[in-house]
């Protein structure tokens, strides 16, 4: 019974560590977020994407975050968490996610100025990014 308990105490302890002191890493290294990324100047907006692999209305949006990666290329940080794993599955609590794909967009400051469940057209994403400055 002791051991148990001193096993529960320990996975709690990592998973308060995980959630604290990684805060808002991404388990994928290609989009990796840190407060670093979000408060340089150069960044406007973060566009944080939480979905999952598999996901028909996520794997759309993969192309979408891509294409936004690539022109908006210092002005917007693009960052994926897929909420099925095991890394990413924090996310679901610090962002209070109700359904995927859900978009959450952070100003130069860390702060969520816009947030959208579903599939996100392009156009549409765009015009949430002009809101803070993003040309």
């Amino acid at each position: 019974m002791k051991r148990r308990r001193y096993i529960y105490i320990i996975i709690f302890l990592v998973l308060l560590a995980a959630v604290f002191g990684f805060k808002k890493v991404s388990n994928n290294t290609e989009t990796s977020l840190t407060q670093e990324d979000v408060t340089t100047d150069e960044i406007k907006v973060t566009f944080v994407e939480l979905g999952s692999v598999g996901c028909i209305p996520c794997d759309k949006m993969q192309p979408i975050m891509k294409e936004i990666k690539e022109e908006y290329k210092g002005q917007v940080k693009v960052v994926f968490h897929d909420v099925k794993t095991a890394e990413g599955n924090p996310y679901i609590k610090e962002f209070g996610i109700r359904a995927i794909p859900t978009q959450v967009f952070l100003d130069k400051d860390g702060n969520e100025y816009f947030r959208h469940l579903g599939f996100f057209a392009k156009d549409e994403l765009i015009k949430v990014l002009k809101m803070q400055g993003v040309n």
